[in-house]
């Protein structure tokens, strides 16, 4: 993780003094980014007792209230902004088919006093929605779709599986509480209806401002693009390409382009296959060892006595490993994986919001270039203008000389051709009402007539009203400039700031991810440990101590039977030689024997 942490663009530098675009605006997007604990939590498998703990993201210090504010648009800003600890709860889902000819699911969403049901298309077009509303944010994703293999292999149960619906119900409960903490998304009317479950979502999308977005967000105000006062200088900016190059780029979104790729490239790459072999493993793990419990219990009914108690009491313990291993598998799902790819999901949207930048950047650029070929454009228009009217004047003047007639002195004379000196153009000669047409000729001739009218053309009216016309783009083409130019400071700063935000958010997420995943191994090898010993240890323990105790009797009894034993006859040599005194320090001869032998 070395890398990332002097390469990251998004880590706040208190040294660092805030560009012109960044206070510009003052947007305050300091508050806390992750939504608080959930408390409604559904196993994809069946409920293990009270050692769950609550799904991730659970609260912590990084989690704080929501700022307090005084004015409310509706009952559900008040609730959200009333200053206290705030959460959104998707309680069940349901199978239903109201105004559907199929059956689908809908989950309950409860947001204080205020319930409503909507289905997973549904906040998929909220998501959708905000994202327009906001183009320069890090709206939060929600639960991938279903893929085709699932589909494929689950066919019409693939939208009834109790393990997807479970994801679901967690991880869009985790969507709508990122979105009621987020100190700007908090606020949108949009986001308070659609937890209010009196108003019809359908009439919300029709409806201002949904109704109002244009259809190319780059020609909208990146700050209010359902604006409908906006500037007509917003039609003449062009429609870049994502990947149209930049002459002037900004390093800061460079930076950031380039970390956000690595972070996404190492998610998306190794962390999530390993996860997914991982829990794979665990998976088979627990399968086998619920089997293997099975097979020992019922192996023990064919015993008798203390074997088949001693099978029993293993199966139990291989049993208690099952458990464990499932609830661990649960929380490794909800607290790491789940996380994980949501995360995976955080760089995708921070890249489609980095493009949205650059094809901002790409739009001042090119603005500029059209602008300058449009100066330049003109300048040629009027320098053609101005040698124009210097040969016509030159001309006019030549032709009057020659035209007059001169008296015998050489004097001109007092006769003028007023057709001559006024530059008299004939006009075009219309079709003549003598001749007749043959039959079928009639659009022919027509069409020649336009024609011909195009050709004769005056050049010097058509110079005039391209100069006239140029100089209304250039006007057009500096408000779009202008225009652009506030769009791109606005998108830097909102964006850099939402990036900060965001740093801080990941930072403190995935260290709650590391923690949980800590504790939940913790509490695994704990339970299997103590299931161990209480099955296998205290046993075994037992066993061992039976064995010494039988072996210490068996000692002891040997013991005192060679006890019995009369002592050696040397032995009874030396207590006599001891008493009588004979032998001088306490020492005899090594040739001395019984019976002098």
């Amino acid at each position: 993780m070395d890398p990332y942490e002097t390469e990251n663009p998004f880590e706040e530098d208190t040294d660092r003094v805030q560009s012109e675009a960044s206070s510009a605006y003052r947007v305050n997007l300091s508050a806390p980014s992750s939504p608080p604990s959930q408390s409604s939590r559904i196993p994809s498998s069946p409920s293990l007792g009270s050692a769950s703990r609550p799904a991730f993201p659970s609260s912590g210090s990084h989690r704080q209230p929501q700022a307090y504010k005084s004015d409310f648009c509706c009952t559900r800003d008040q609730w959200l902004h009333s200053g206290e600890e705030v959460e959104i709860v998707i309680t069940d889902a349901l199978k239903t088919s109201v105004n559907s000819s199929s059956t689908y699911i809908t989950y309950v969403i409860k947001s204080g006093t205020a319930e409503a049901q909507h289905r997973y298309s549904e906040f998929e077009s909220l998501r959708t929605s905000l994202a327009r509303l906001y183009p320069t944010l890090i709206i939060p994703p929600i639960p991938s779709k279903q893929t085709i293999g699932d589909y494929a292999v689950k066919q019409a149960k693939a939208k009834e599986d109790a393990a997807m619906i479970a994801r679901r119900k967690r991880m869009l409960q985790t969507f709508l509480n990122r979105i009621a903490r987020h100190p700007i998304l908090s606020n949108e009317h949009v986001f308070h209806r659609f937890l209010d479950g009196e108003v019809s979502w359908t009439e919300v999308l029709h409806s201002p401002p949904l109704s109002l977005l244009p259809t190319n967000i780059l020609k909208a105000p990146s700050h209010n693009p359902t604006d409908q006062n906006a500037s007509p200088g917003y039609t003449a900016l062009p429609n870049p390409s994502a990947t149209h190059a930049l002459r002037r780029p900004d390093q800061r979104f460079l930076d950031s382009e380039v970390f956000t790729n690595k972070f996404a490239a190492h998610l998306s790459g190794p962390m999530e296959k390993v996860t997914r072999r991982t829990m794979k493993r665990w998976s088979d793990s627990s399968h086998d060892h619920a089997e293997l419990g099975a097979a020992l219990n019922g192996f023990s009914l064919n015993e008798s006595g203390q074997l088949s108690s001693a099978i029993e009491k293993t199966g139990q313990a291989v049993d208690a490993t099952y458990m464990s291993t499932t609830l661990l598998l649960q929380e490794l799902e909800q607290n790491w994986a789940e996380p994980l790819h949501e995360y995976t999901q955080f760089a995708t949207i921070i890249k489609k919001l980095l493009v949205y930048r650059h094809q901002k950047h790409v739009q001042y650029e090119m603005t500029q270039e059209n602008l300058e070929a449009k100066r330049e454009q003109l300048e040629e228009l009027e320098k053609s203008e101005h040698a124009a009217r210097r040969l016509e004047e030159a001309l006019g003047r030549g032709r009057t000389s020659a035209d007059s007639p001169r008296t015998e002195d050489g004097t001109p004379s007092s006769g003028d051709n007023s057709r001559a000196d006024t530059g008299y153009l004939p006009p075009h000669p219309g079709p003549n009402p003598v001749r007749r047409r043959a039959p079928g000729m009639g659009f022919l001739s027509a069409l020649s007539y336009t024609l011909h009218g195009m050709m004769d053309v005056d050049p010097a009216t058509a110079r005039r009203n391209a100069i006239s016309k140029a100089r209304e783009q250039i006007s057009l083409l500096e408000d779009a400039l202008h225009l652009s130019a506030q769009d791109l400071k606005y998108s830097s700063s909102t964006i850099q700031a939402d990036l900060d935000r965001f740093q801080r958010q990941k930072v403190a997420d995935i260290r709650e991810m590391a923690i949980s995943m800590a504790k939940s191994h913790r509490d695994w090898c704990k339970k299997v440990s103590r299931e161990y010993i209480r099955f296998y240890v205290v046993p075994l323990i037992g066993s061992c101590l039976t064995f010494l105790s039988q072996n210490l009797e068996a000692w002891e009894e040997a013991k005192r039977e060679v006890e019995k034993i009369p002592d050696h006859p040397n032995r009874m040599l030396e207590e006599i030689v001891e008493d009588s005194g004979g032998v001088a320090n306490g020492s005899r001869e090594s040739t001395s024997t019984i019976d002098g032998h």
